[in-house]
């Protein structure tokens, strides 16, 4: 009886293991392709809250989690302010989100985002995901880490995921630009051949 009552205290703890483990991995997961992404209200550098309602005109958003600190984001600074400048007048504007906690990293507080915003001549929202919530939600991993979203009757569906484009180190020599492949098939009303690569860069500081 006690090797029984033993077994089956053994087998509750594993499946609770197993439970918790699982949920873990759904929760680090994030979207996947086909996924209606969830709005969010985050603070702007401007001090206003925006939220992904707020573009009644908008076909879908370019959201991309990226930070002051991180060298790959710096790198890819023009070539974001590149793809709002190009896409938003076509309903795909660039949200931009820091996830990076700032208690770990001090370059990336409110105020720096401000200022590198005015120094880089940021064309779009510039939030801040102070709580930490939002960047899980999507399962980013990176600074930067794009999601191209595309608006429907269910939602904002999540229609690529991953990099901005092949060579970070240098804009004149990429090969594949990811993220105008993405919009522009959307534009055009065709699949997407490339959904999901990855994506380079520093990983988010918690």
């Amino acid at each position: 009886m006690k090797t029984l009552h033993k077994t089956k205290l053994a087998f509750s703890f594993l499946l609770m293991t197993f439970l918790s483990f699982s949920a873990l991995n759904a929760q680090k997961k994030g979207y996947d392709i086909g996924d209606v992404a969830t709005d969010f209200s985050l603070e702007n550098i401007d001090g206003k809250m925006v939220s992904l309602a707020d573009y009644n005109d908008a076909k879908g958003f370019i959201v991309i989690f990226t930070c002051n600190t991180c060298p790959y984001s710096v790198a890819y600074e023009d070539r974001i302010v590149a793809l709002d400048k190009k896409y938003a007048s076509q309903g795909y504007p660039v949200i931009a989100i820091m996830p990076n906690n700032i208690e770990v990293k001090p370059g990336d507080s409110m105020k720096a985002m401000q200022k590198r915003a005015k120094e880089k001549g940021f064309t779009f929202p510039y939030l801040m995901d102070k709580d930490q919530d939002i960047y899980p939600q999507y399962g980013a991993t990176k600074t930067p880490h794009v999601y191209v979203l595309k608006k429907s009757k269910y939602g904002n569906v999540v229609r690529y995921i991953g990099a901005i484009d092949d060579n970070y180190k240098d804009a004149n020599k990429t090969n594949q630009k990811y993220v105008e492949d993405a919009v522009d098939a959307l534009l055009k009303g065709e699949e997407i051949k490339e959904t999901k690569t990855r994506a380079i860069g520093c990983s988010i500081k918690v």
